[in-house]
Formats: C-alpha cells, sequence, structure tokens
C-alpha cells in the first residue's frame, strides 16, 4: 500500500440540533472527490438530523496523493475509508456512489456498519461489462473518460453525458469540468479485474441498492447484477442519470434514502438487547 503523506479531506455537516446516534459517511466515485456529496446530499442528511460526513480518497480533491495518483490501489481507498471509520465514536453507515459503492463492498469484507447504501454502483463482477457497454453504446464517451483518465480534460457534453439525464444548465457543467479530475489507472483495473469483491466474504448488514434508469456507466443491467449477487432487491429511479446526487431530482433520493434509514435504524436499535428489571 501507498503511505499517504498527510491527513485526507473530510467534509461533515452536523445538525443544528440533536444528531441521530448513527452518523453517515459518503464515498465518491471515480473522477470527483467529496464536493459532490455537498452539493445537495450533506445539508439535506444533516437537516433531517444526521451527521453526515464525505471523504474524499487518496489522490482526490483536498486528500493527498495527485501526484502518484496511478500508484494508488483499491486497497488504499478502501484503508482510506476504513481510517475515517475509526474516528467515529460510532461506526457509521457507509454510503458509496459508482467507484465508491465498490469500495464499500470491499470494506464490507473486514467490517460490520449498521447499514450500507450503494448507489449507481460498480457491481462485484467488475467493470468490464461497463466498459464493454460503453464502447458499444456510446463509444465517445469511453474516448472522454480514457483521455480524463490519462490526465486530459473532458468536454462539457460528455460531462454531461456521464452524470445527468435531466435538464442542467452550462454554467453548472463549467463549474463541475473545473472540479473532475483523473483517476488511478490501477484501480480501474482493480475495479475491471484484479481485485474484485467477494461477496461470499462480506458482512452483510441491512442494504439499499439504488440505480438510475438512464445512466449510460452503471445501466439498470448492471444494478441487476448487483442485486443477484448480493440478494438485495433494487430501486431504479426513472429518467435520472448516473450522478443521482447531482441531478434536479437529487431530493427524490435523498428522500428514498431518508426514509430506508429511518425505518432500518429504528428497527436496528428496537432489535438490541435492552436493561431488564431484577426480580
Amino acid at each position: 500500500m501507498i503511505k499517504r503523506q498527510g491527513p485526507l479531506e473530510i467534509i461533515t455537516r452536523r445538525p443544528a440540533g440533536r444528531a441521530q446516534a448513527v452518523p453517515l459517511l459518503f464515498v465518491h466515485g471515480a473522477y470527483t472527490a467529496a464536493w459532490c456529496w455537498d452539493e445537495h446530499f450533506l445539508p439535506f442528511f444533516a437537516e433531517a438530523g444526521y451527521e453526515a460526513s464525505a471523504v474524499s480518497l487518496s489522490g482526490h480533491g483536498g486528500s493527498p496523493g495527485r501526484e502518484y495518483l496511478d500508484l494508488i490501489s483499491l486497497d488504499d481507498y478502501v484503508r482510506d475509508v476504513l481510517e475515517v471509520m475509526d474516528g467515529f465514536d460510532t461506526p457509521p453507515v457507509l454510503i458509496g456512489h459508482s467507484m465508491g459503492g465498490m469500495v464499500v463492498q470491499k470494506c464490507l469484507e473486514m467490517r460490520q456498519v449498521p447499514a450500507a447504501v450503494l448507489m449507481a454502483s460498480v457491481p462485484p463482477q467488475g467493470l468490464w461489462a461497463s466498459a464493454v457497454g460503453l464502447v458499444m453504446r456510446k463509444p465517445d464517451l469511453m474516448s472522454e473518460l480514457n483521455t480524463l483518465l490519462a490526465g486530459g480534460g473532458t468536454s462539457l457534453d460528455a460531462l454531461r453525458d456521464a452524470l445527468f439525464a435531466q435538464p442542467v444548465s452550462m454554467e453548472r457543467l463549467q463549474q463541475m469540468a473545473a472540479r473532475v479530475q483523473p483517476e488511478s489507472a490501477r484501480v480501474i483495473w482493480d475495479m475491471t479485474l484484479f481485485n474484485l469483491p467477494q461477496p461470499a466474504r462480506m458482512h452483510r448488514p441491512p442494504m439499499l441498492l439504488l440505480g438510475a434508469e438512464c445512466d449510460p456507466i452503471i445501466p439498470p443491467a448492471l444494478t441487476e447484477m448487483t442485486s443477484r449477487a448480493l440478494g438485495v432487491q433494487p430501486h431504479v429511479f426513472p429518467g435520472m442519470g448516473h450522478g443521482m446526487m447531482l441531478e434536479a431530482d437529487w431530493r427524490k433520493v435523498g428522500q428514498r434514502m431518508l426514509d430506508w434509514l429511518d425505518d432500518t435504524l429504528a428497527d436496528s436499535a428496537a432489535d438490541e438487547p435492552g436493561c431488564q428489571a431484577g426480580n
């Protein structure tokens, strides 16, 4: 593993009043960083009473490692998340998007958590089916992603195609284009062939699986692959793209997650043994 130089960037939003007992930890996908959660989701869940944090994985956002990004492995990202988890007094719910969903799956091989949410997640079977699908359906987008992977820029049209199915302004696309970044080539290969999750080894907390109908990167068929591998029924949002937390209808996704978390964590608390009165 790479020895990281310095602390990870963590963005945290806390509720104004008393927080829920279980915090939330969000893990971003490829080419982005913790900022993708802070536009809508972190304030939304903080307002609902949850301490909501997002980590920028090594080499992303304000975290160290950009200069040696291609040496960073998927296991390094897993180490990042486990390190952040160890900083909580209570184990957090893990919420991973795209590549972050695979990082969460790998974390579940090592830790038990109260619950997990996978959003447009890379399936346990890896990225190969996604890559083949992009080559067949959207070769120009695949070419743009490869250029970004190699350290080049990306066009606004490609960014729109990759993340959005709903209307998005040119100004917002320009802002995001300035923030997207290269990804570790080693991690892409780890997620394609060399370090895939092993469902048989995973702890199985309550799990919510979300997909998007118009996602060109992780289409509903790949969400179904994750569903079959993990035994979790998916919820696919109609008319939405890969960047569900950034879409115009992001609140529908957030509310679906919030309702599920409230019910799931309440059920977990009810199942915990309480104090029994003496005779």
